[in-house]
């Protein structure tokens, strides 16, 4: 059986959201994918074509001003091609964001993956894990601290550096890849269980 493809399709402004892009590569090689980490700001041609020929993206920006960076927006616009030829249809699609504030309007860059994800005829995958943090028993250390569920949300200070990414939001987005790179083992084994004896 061939091992599923998940490409990580992100922009990192300050260094912390380059951070979750390797936490959810992390995630996703733990389940048994190849994995390919693609800053989109200098994107090439032959990472365009690991993005086709990928059978999971999972997009990543910092949010600014309640959306996604400058540079995935250019990114995002520029994969119109792959949208006229409906190179991304059917690919899984997920999603991670952090700002600098617990909410940050990080849902708008989220739902903004979703829209692009559907634009391209992808299916989305969620974070799959109830919020933490919520209760008088529970703490900050819990994965999705910060309760999303469209994808994973990481706050860090604006005056830390990369290290200071919370331990908690790269655990989440760790989830996050883990959840993608298994439901592409899934889809990648349909395919083929298709392909052997179709209806």
């Amino acid at each position: 059986m061939p091992r599923p493809v998940v490409a990580i399709a992100y922009h990192s402004g300050y260094g912390h959201t380059v951070m979750l892009a390797e936490a959810v590569r992390s995630g996703a090689a733990a389940a048994g994918a190849d994995v390919r980490v693609i800053a989109v700001d200098t994107i090439t041609e032959r990472q365009w074509e690991e993005l086709d020929a990928a059978d999971a993206i999972v997009f990543g920006s910092p949010t600014y001003m309640a959306t996604a960076s400058a540079a995935f927006h250019a990114f995002a616009e520029a994969s119109s091609k792959r949208w006229a030829a409906h190179a991304w249809q059917d690919k899984l699609a997920a999603g991670f964001t952090n700002s600098g504030s617990m909410s940050g309007d990080k849902m708008g860059t989220l739902q903004y993956f979703a829209l692009l994800a559907a634009q391209h005829g992808m299916t989305w995958v969620s974070l799959g894990v109830h919020s933490g943090w919520n209760s008088a028993t529970s703490s900050e250390h819990d994965l999705n601290r910060l309760g999303f569920y469209l994808g994973s949300g990481a706050q860090t200070n604006v005056d830390a550096g990369p290290d200071g990414v919370h331990k908690a939001d790269l655990a989440t987005a760790e989830h996050l890849g883990r959840r993608v790179g298994e439901a592409a083992k899934v889809a990648v084994a349909g395919r083929a269980a298709l392909a052997a004896d179709p209806v």
